[in-house]
Parts: structure tokens; sequence; C-alpha cells
């Protein structure tokens, strides 16, 4: 599959039925350990979006600022 100039790409149809996605779903793309995951949004749990992050030094130091982070919904 090919990303186009404008940085789209089609989700299969086969892969659309089998999860429930309709051009009213919205997704999101997570970075995990190198790869990227495109999921329906809402459909990865807050904290999730964060395993494996600690070993890279990326979460910071104080809770509130990680609680901050989880609330607004950025990556670190």
């Amino acid at each position: 599959m090919k990303v186009t100039e404008r940085g789209q790409v089609t989700i299969p149809k086969s892969m659309r039925e089998k999860h429930g996605i309709s051009s009213a779903t919205e997704v999101e793309f997570v970075e995990r350990e190198g790869e990227i995951l495109l999921v329906k949004k809402g459909s990865v749990s807050q904290l999730a979006r964060f395993r494996g992050i600690a070993r890279t030094g990326g979460l910071p130091r104080r809770s509130d600022e990680f609680l901050s982070l989880i609330r607004d919904g950025e990556e670190p």
C-alpha cells in the first residue's frame, strides 16, 4: 500500500467492515516501539499509549506533568 502525495492511505474494505470503520469513525495514529499503529479513537486506553516509554526516558519526572499529558491527550 502506498501513501499518496497528500499523506493519505486507503483502508481496505474488508478491514473496514471487519473492524466497523465507517466514514464517521475517528481514528488516530499511535507510535509504539518504532511502529505506527492505526487505531479507532478511544479504543486505546490512555495509559497504554505510554507503554514502554519509561525505558527511553521519555516520561516526565513529576506525576502532575504525566497526568497533564494524559488528560490533554498529548504524546510524550
